[in-house]
């Protein structure tokens, strides 16, 4: 965050990533919902992006039009503008965006600031990993596939301005470090303890888990929390893969005191997002996973 005045501050990010799905219109929708997601976990407005894209030379420019209309459509529905970018030759086709965007600096979400006693939310299900890897597999029904889109298509927008108003402790939003790895940082000075029954999976998820269509971003994220999560003997291995799997475009997770988790949880679900309650935060360090 850089403050520019005492009622103003900018915000900036950059994501970008090879094609999740086959359609180039939705890759680029796709992509883009992803880089503007953590604008909104830090309770920002989407001002302007650039675009940024590596693309084939063998490749029809088509292509390549039809994933910059997906996702100057995509920073349009959000309230911004494509302000320009930057293109190279390469190999494989790469997106994304580099997002500017405005927030109050009193109303600044953090990673930091979960206090003992808050409830966990969840504004998106788990499992586009596991999605995605089936059906680049060819092993993923269509209805599994066209919700795992709905969902990675969805903004957070709209969660984060009702995350604002309700003054929650703490937000970020769930993306490559999978549920535990994004857990795992906001709970450097409490406790996360998640309960795994809870966790929400996408259509298909856990089946594919069982089937093993893993993502090496999974393994990685286990690793890079090796000693700082806990998960309770006895739990499904099914359900533990989707604790790691890596999320493409995924929901918020909210540190919520305990007092407005209830307004908040149906403010989300009236307007049609999940509020999945996952947890709570203890005392302590850490993460524990309970069955």
């Amino acid at each position: 965050m850089f403050r520019i005045s005492e009622e103003l501050a900018i915000v900036q990010t950059v994501d970008f990533f090879p094609p999740v799905v086959d359609d180039a219109y939705t890759f680029g929708a796709v992509a883009a919902a992803n880089a503007m997601s953590d604008v909104y976990a830090m309770g920002g407005e989407v001002l302007f992006a650039l675009q940024i894209a590596g693309f084939p030379d063998d490749q029809p420019q088509s292509l390549l039009a039809e994933i910059f209309r997906g996702g100057a459509e995509k920073v349009a529905e959000a309230g911004g503008v494509i302000a320009g970018g930057h293109t190279i030759i390469d190999a494989e086709p790469k997106y994304g965006l580099a997002v500017t965007g405005t927030l109050r600096p009193d109303a600044l979400l953090r990673k930091s600031g979960a206090r003992p006693g808050d409830a966990l939310l969840l504004t998106k299900p788990l499992g586009t990993g596991l999605v995605l890897t089936a059906s680049r597999a060819d092993a993923c029904a269509p209805e599994h596939l066209q919700a795992t889109v709905d969902a990675m298509l969805q903004l957070n927008r709209h969660p984060a301005h009702l995350a604002v108003e309700a003054g929650v402790h703490a937000c970020t939003d769930v993306t490559g470090f999978g549920l535990l790895g994004h857990a795992e940082e906001m709970a450097r000075d409490v406790r996360f303890v998640i309960a795994a029954s809870q966790a929400p999976a996408l259509p298909g998820a856990l089946d594919y888990a069982r089937q093993g269509y893993l993502t090496g971003g999974a393994a990685r994220n286990r690793e890079g929390v090796e000693g700082k999560v806990t998960v309770a003997d006895g739990l499904p291995e099914d359900v533990e893969h989707l604790l790691f799997d890596a999320q493409t475009s995924g929901g918020l997770m909210l540190a919520v005191p305990p007092d407005r988790v209830d307004a908040l949880a149906s403010a989300l679900e009236a307007d049609g997002f999940l509020a999945a309650r996952i947890g709570r935060v203890e005392e302590g360090a850490g993460v524990r996973v309970e069955s």
